[in-house]
């Protein structure tokens, strides 16, 4: 999971032109079948340690998507809200159609 959930941190950094220092807060959330590891785990390991995380489960529903951690990022930006790129990766891109990058 570690490696997942870094390569969609770094993307919504990377892709919203965001560094550390523009983190306020980070909530993960994980479906019920992902227990194996923290997400904030890998947040961590990439270096955003003075950053507040938390990690939450997601409801379990009959026929959602299995495996997919979500990120909400709070965030200290001057871009309009149209202008943030909301990042959806592999299959979760399918969640989200109408914005997914």
């Amino acid at each position: 999971m570690d490696e997942q959930v870094a390569q969609l941190l770094t993307a919504v950094l990377e892709r919203n032109e965001l560094s550390h220092d523009d983190l306020i807060s980070v909530w993960f959330t994980a479906t019920p079948d992902l227990h194996s590891a923290f997400p904030a785990a890998a947040a961590r390991g990439l270096g955003i340690v003075d950053v507040p995380l938390i990690c939450a489960q997601e409801l379990d529903i009959e026929d959602a998507m299995p495996r997919v951690v979500r990120v909400l990022a709070h965030i200290e930006s001057d871009k309009p809200r149209s202008e943030i790129t909301h990042v959806y990766l592999g299959a979760a891109a399918a969640l989200r159609k109408d914005i997914a990058q």
